[in-house]
């Protein structure tokens, strides 16, 4: 019986060598593959990327769509610091601003390009005639010339087509009777906003549209309007969803404030330089012909 018993004891003994063997074989196997996949993770998903995921990120004319930045300007003003938007704020006129041009954005589904690189390397500098010739829309210098720096160079266009386009933009947008020149504060939701827009404009849809409120009491702070690159409207991307702009159930829309003042000495409206608006409830309106 002990003889027999031993050749089955070798047996048992190689068979277990050799499935060692065969671990230490496979282990670098698995072990490399693990490497690999962990090498790998997280993917280049994650970094951010131009349309489509096919340009790098801030390549000047590489972006999905626009978006159209209007400004409520009353709510500018209510915070705007002394002298620095007297353009806007504070005109010697008497003249009041509703609903501004803020600027004209190139944006990706999800996130946006800044500050693009221009070929050559070229200063991303704004001529002078092409300022003034947008400051009755965008009432400041310095924003016409931070507004291409900032956006336009990612539009791939010089300044001048790319205001010459923003001008387009601004103007097929028909402005609401309820937003030209509001004497008294109106409060409403920001679904009403967008309802008022798409009435007034026919071609525009509840998807190509949003709204932003920010500050005290949730104030109107502007609207924004989605268009493809050639122009056309279209459904905005992530960067305008609503639950991001404004998520108050009702905001406050501070009046326009339009109407020229006068002095007691009898000087003409242009002698004066008005007080800046501070988003009064109801203005006061004096003739100053008496």
């Amino acid at each position: 019986m002990k003889n027999k018993s031993i050749p089955s004891i070798i047996v048992i003994v190689l068979c277990a060598l050799a499935v060692l063997v065969l671990r230490n074989i496979d282990a670098p196997n698995a072990q490399e593959q693990h490497g690999r996949s962990s090498s790998s993770w997280p993917s280049n998903a994650s970094k951010p990327k131009g349309p489509g995921g096919m340009a790098p990120p801030n390549t000047a004319g590489a972006f999905d769509y626009y978006t159209m930045v209007m400004s409520w300007s009353p709510t500018h003003c209510s915070n705007a610091q002394e002298g620095r938007d007297d353009e806007q704020c504070a005109r010697i006129d008497g003249h009041r601003h509703g609903f501004v041009l803020h600027g004209v954005w190139p944006q990706y589904e999800r996130g946006y390009p800044e500050a693009c690189r221009l070929p050559g390397r070229r200063r991303p500098f704004v001529p002078n005639e092409v300022i003034n010739g947008m400051l009755d829309i965008m009432p400041s210098r310095g924003l016409v010339i931070h507004e291409y720096r900032t956006h336009g160079t990612c539009s791939g266009l010089d300044p001048a087509a790319y205001y010459a386009l923003s001008r387009r933009l601004f103007n097929v947008v028909k402005i609401p009777d309820r937003f030209r020149n509001p004497f008294e504060a109106q409060f409403m939701s920001p679904e009403d906003v967008e309802a008022e827009f798409v009435r007034a404009n026919n071609w525009l849809r509840p998807e190509m549209i949003s709204v932003g409120c920010s500050g005290y009491g949730n104030r109107l702070r502007d609207v924004r309007i989605c268009f493809t690159r050639n122009g056309q409207g279209r459904a905005c991307g992530d960067n305008e969803a609503q639950n991001k702009m404004c998520r108050a159930r009702q905001v406050n829309v501070p009046p326009v404030r339009s109407s020229p003042r006068r002095a007691n000495t009898g000087s003409t409206p242009t002698d004066m330089k008005p007080e800046r608006d501070r988003g009064l409830p109801r203005p006061k309106i004096l003739d100053w012909r008496d």
